[in-house]
């Protein structure tokens, strides 16, 4: 039995649904010996997946990367998610999917032939943030950013992000804001939002972040609410002297942050900004 989760609680792995504790892969997939893999979390709230097409796609994107075959189509992964979520029968809580290389001898290229890939799913419940963490806000510290250089895919491989969140953990903050060459990356697992005299500003989508689901969403809800957006470099200085902090993920949502380093965002609360964003978040969840 695994600690903490129920043994009831059914997982997909290759073509079967298993109980967790029964499910088993090979010491020899690549995902175990090489982190060489790919995976994907999906919100559901009220029992419909948000933004999952947008998930998906992103999805598509890693594995494409990677050079991993794809295990299904598009309409096969719809499936799949809606089975997880039947059997599950949970209103509000995050699907998992993961597929790796699959199961070879440890060598470090490709193997050849390709192996087929190993595809696990699994869902699990999960809170949103609470009133308390969206009225009071969160904390974060700056720290280097020292990863690889192809974040913007979704790799199994989070090293690096493990070691940045346990950094935010010893500190007693929320989060880290990471900094490479003094220009602003992403947290540890989260796309970081800039206000400066009223316009959202985001670091630029390219191989220094993961272009998180809420990337695109956040864009949207700025548009509607006559929020002027710009994606750019933004140095660690502008970040430091910011009108208002966010940070946005798939289980975060978007949060405001009002304390880097120990000193207050602004005003040390939630700003305006992110009231109209977080309205117009709450309104897309109302919406499914």
């Amino acid at each position: 039995m695994i600690p903490g989760v129920p043994g009831e609680s059914q997982v997909y792995l290759n073509g079967e649904f298993l109980r967790v504790d029964e499910a088993k892969v090979s010491v020899l997939d690549r995902g175990f010996i090489f982190g060489d893999g790919i995976y994907e979390v999906v919100p559901v709230y009220q029992g419909n997946a948000f933004r999952m097409a947008e998930h998906l796609d992103r999805l598509d994107r890693s594995l494409a990367a990677l050079r991993i075959a794809q295990p299904f189509d598009r309409s096969g992964w719809i499936d799949l998610i809606r089975q997880l979520l039947d059997r599950t029968r949970l209103d509000t809580c995050i699907v998992y999917l993961q597929v790796t290389r699959g199961v070879a001898k440890r060598d470090h290229p490709f193997p050849s032939p390709a192996v087929s890939p190993t595809v696990f799913g699994m869902v699990s419940a999960w809170t949103p943030p609470s009133a308390a963490q969206r009225a009071q806000g969160l904390g974060a510290i700056s720290i280097p950013d020292e990863r690889w250089l192809h974040c913007e895919i979704k790799s199994v491989s989070l090293l690096g992000n493990v070691l940045a969140k346990q950094q935010a953990v010893d500190a007693h903050v929320d989060e880290v804001l990471q900094f490479r060459d003094g220009f602003l990356t992403e947290g540890s697992s989260t796309n970081i939002w800039v206000v400066s005299g009223g316009k959202l500003l985001a670091p630029p989508k390219n191989n220094l972040i993961l272009e998180g689901i809420r990337y695109g969403l956040m864009g949207e809800l700025a548009a509607e609410a006559g929020i002027p957006f710009e994606a750019r470099r933004l140095a660690q200085d502008e970040v430091i002297r910011a009108d208002e902090l966010m940070l946005s993920s798939a289980t975060k949502e978007v949060l405001p942050i009002v304390a880097l380093d120990g000193r207050p965002v602004g005003s040390g609360k939630p700003g305006p900004v992110y009231e109209l964003l977080r309205a117009g978040y709450d309104a897309r969840i109302a919406a499914l």
